[in-house]
């Protein structure tokens, strides 16, 4: 069974609140008129992103719920700067990104910590704080560093993304390319210009207490990630079963947000050759392709696989999955006993 995603385009709009609520590149003096409060990608990185908790409930359209790919990193950012916990924010993998700021506003920086700095024109740059909310004058830039632990970082801004939802969410879905206004889940460009609430629109007041960071790893640690085995662990030998919990696997540099590729030394033994038909996977499941190598799903992973499933990891720990760096190792520790004990 050959599965095909397909872009979903929303329909266009001549209307110019519509033009005004888009993802744009344009001059940014022009962008300053069309709107007073937006943020301008001057260099994107590795990869940024906006995110936000995803569109869960539209599996039956062939869309994923996608979404940020650490739930607490922008729940503690939008709490920061006074927004609701699923507003929309920019998650950026590995740092390197530099953004600036038409009108002033409240700024939050989560999850991977980087050397942060606001860099002004008028004066010497200054340090921000991680999760604690910061404020950014007009014309200001926020500079965010490489990260050293973890993989991804969050960026809340008070008031949120003034965009067009796709399926009620403004996740950005990389595999599927669906994602808000002209963004189509692509990740952000220097030049784009996102468009802002601004601060007034955000429901709560700033949170004058951080919330405490979490402590990420970094290449080389060795991390353990709970899972549940099934539904297909019976297509593997009891070694294979074994091998999966008992072996280390390194994280390599070909993950992205559609999933975690490792590598161990001895691949997964199969009981049963081939694949099996389509059916479904959820974020955090772990497929096996053929040479035995398992693929951990993020948030952005396919909605069916021919592949089998060995098992999946805990909803509480997705979180710490989707900040894993490559280089670090994994341990598999199942919450349920291993068949043959």
């Amino acid at each position: 069974m050959t599965v095909r995603f397909e872009r979903l385009e929303r329909e266009s709009v001549n209307s110019t609140s519509s033009i005004q609520r888009s993802v744009t590149q344009a001059s940014p003096a022009a962008e300053a008129v069309e709107h007073p409060f937006a943020v301008e990608v001057v260099r994107p990185g590795l990869q940024l992103v906006l995110e936000d908790l995803g569109r869960p409930g539209n599996a039956a359209l062939g869309v994923s719920a996608s979404g940020t790919a650490d739930r607490r990193a922008l729940r503690a950012a939008n709490r920061a700067v006074g927004n609701a916990p699923g507003t929309a924010g920019f998650e950026l993998a590995g740092g390197g990104a530099v953004l600036r700021f038409t009108g002033p506003t409240v700024v939050a920086v989560t999850g991977a910590a980087a050397d942060t700095e606001i860099v002004r024109s008028d004066g010497p740059s200054l340090p921000v704080e991680h999760g604690t909310a910061t404020a950014i004058e007009d014309g200001e830039e926020l500079h965010l560093g490489w990260v050293g632990e973890g993989l991804r970082t969050v960026v809340a801004v008070r008031g949120g993304l003034d965009l067009e939802p796709a399926l009620d969410s403004l996740a950005s879905d990389t595999l599927a390319g669906l994602g808000p206004g002209d963004v189509g889940g692509r990740p952000l460009r220097e030049g784009d210009v996102v468009p802002l609430h601004g601060p007034s629109a955000a429901p709560y007041a700033v949170d004058p207490c951080p919330a405490p960071s979490d402590q990420l790893p970094a290449p080389g640690d060795t991390v353990e990630l709970r899972i549940v085995l099934g539904p297909r662990d019976d297509w593997f030998t009891d070694a294979g079963v074994r091998t999966l919990v008992e072996q280390e696997w390194t994280v390599t540099p070909r993950s992205d947000r559609v999933g975690v590729r490792l590598e161990g030394a001895v691949p997964l033994e199969r009981a049963v050759p081939g694949e099996l038909p389509s059916e479904g996977a959820v974020t955090g499941a772990i497929q096996v392709p053929p040479d035995g190598q398992p693929v951990l799903f993020l948030p952005d992973h396919p909605l069916t696989g021919g592949y089998p499933i060995i098992g999946a990891v805990i909803d509480r720990d997705l979180d710490l999955a989707g900040q894993l760096p490559p280089g670090v190792r994994i341990r598999f520790r199942p919450v349920a006993e291993i068949r043959g004990d």
